[in-house]
């Protein structure tokens, strides 16, 4: 379902940001790390307080660099129940404060409160009420930036960190974006500000006055006029509500310490285990497998294949993901291997599967069935897979949802 609303003058859409969300939360529950530089993730740091930031470090930073940066951080292992239980609260709060909600990932979302004055005040009040609820109710800080566009929302969240809000005023946009460093927008990494730099390109005001049709002939015809628009303040989405997820993911830092075929391939068995019955449990099915793997050398490689029909069947991703970790091992093997993820794409709903008559018994998909149902009520362990005996898995870290 998508709900759009007419365009106003006044600047109504929220972007709603936990602060350093993972490291927020470790901090919330241990008062003792309070104050203290703290970094989630040991091999590949997933998360950095405040504190830790100050020093440089920044995610997905290796965790021996972030150490070096800073050694005194308080380095904790992540933990993902408590992470979704924090992220589940908040959206709570933001469905109470908007019946518009676009979550973009566990820790923010876009709000539209236009037509919500009379019942709920202005913008700027909504938005101080909604970071009194979230720190009163769930002990987390957030950020909120209020603007006419969702880009300029997020922009204004960016700036406005950490425990701020900040309005961007309708009719003072470009005052307020032109200042600003060219990498606020959208699609400017470090390669592409590099480029922008050597033409002598550092704010947002100045990428504007270098056009349109420069920018296309420095950067190529898409990625031109997608900057240029928005060096403009041009951004026509609107929020959306209800959005499907258009795939599910997950990934586990391994670290730099030597791993052999059988530690990568047990990894890859256990993600594509709860992958399944995540896909499952959503009534989703997929139709491509993508994996992703990072390098010792901070190099990255992925790898993907589609079925020829749609399928929740954990045996049948077991074997596409298998085949692409076979055919990616002597990059590995050469080059080692710090993360690896693996993405379902391509969803649909489990009722879009086009039946085929049972020619061939298969019970593939009642024994997913009943060792879904065996975790659900014994745990996660009761059951598993020989490859995974004596292995712990539990250190995924959850992809952001496209």
């Amino acid at each position: 379902m998508r709900i759009e609303r007419k365009e106003r003058a006044d600047a109504t859409i929220l972007h709603a940001d936990l602060d350093s969300f993972y490291a927020s939360v470790e901090q919330r529950d241990n008062p003792a790390l309070r104050g203290l530089p703290v970094i989630v993730g040991g091999g590949v740091v997933l998360a950095a307080s405040y504190e830790a930031k100050a020093f440089g470090v920044r995610t997905p930073m290796p965790g021996r660099e972030a150490r070096a940066l800073c050694p005194r951080a308080v380095v904790v292992r992540p933990r993902f129940e408590a992470y979704v239980e924090a992220s589940n609260a908040v959206f709570d709060i933001f469905r109470d404060t908007s019946p518009i909600v676009e979550g973009i990932s566990v820790d923010e979302a876009f709000l539209d409160v236009g037509g919500l004055a009379r019942i709920s005040g202005s913008p700027v009040e909504i938005a101080t009420r909604l970071r009194a609820r979230v720190a009163a109710e769930v002990g987390l800080p957030i950020t909120v930036g209020i603007a006419r566009t969702k880009f300029l929302a997020k922009v204004a969240s960016a700036v406005g960190k950490p425990d701020g809000l900040l309005e961007v005023v309708a009719g003072t946009e470009l005052d307020f974006l032109h200042p600003l460093p060219v990498r606020r927008l959208w699609g400017v990494g470090a390669i592409t500000e590099a480029k922008l730099a050597d033409a002598g390109i550092s704010t947002v005001g100045d990428l504007s006055r270098f056009g349109e049709h420069g920018l296309c002939s420095l950067l190529g015809g898409g990625v031109g006029r997608h900057l240029y628009a928005l060096s403009m303040a041009r951004d026509p989405r609107r929020v959306e509500t209800g959005r499907r997820r258009r795939s599910i993911g997950s990934q586990r830092a391994l670290g730099r310490r030597p791993k052999s075929d059988a530690d990568i391939e047990a990894t890859l068995v256990a993600i594509v285990d709860r992958l399944g019955k995540r896909l499952r449990t959503a009534e989703r099915v997929c139709r491509t497998v993508v994996l992703r793997l990072r390098f010792d050398d901070f190099g990255r490689a992925t790898r993907s294949r589609s079925f020829l029909e749609s399928t929740d069947r954990t045996d049948m991703i077991m074997a596409v993901a298998r085949g692409l970790l076979d055919d990616a091992m002597p990059l590995i093997r050469d080059r080692g291997c710090t993360l690896i993820g693996l993405s379902l794409t391509n969803l649909d709903d489990h009722d879009s599967i086009q039946l085929t008559l049972p020619f061939e018994a298969d019970h593939g998909a009642e024994l997913d069935i009943a060792m879904d149902q065996l975790r659900d009520r014994f745990g996660r362990d009761a059951v598993t897979r020989a490859v995974l005996v004596g292995r712990h898995h539990g250190d995924d870290a959850p992809m952001l949802p496209d």
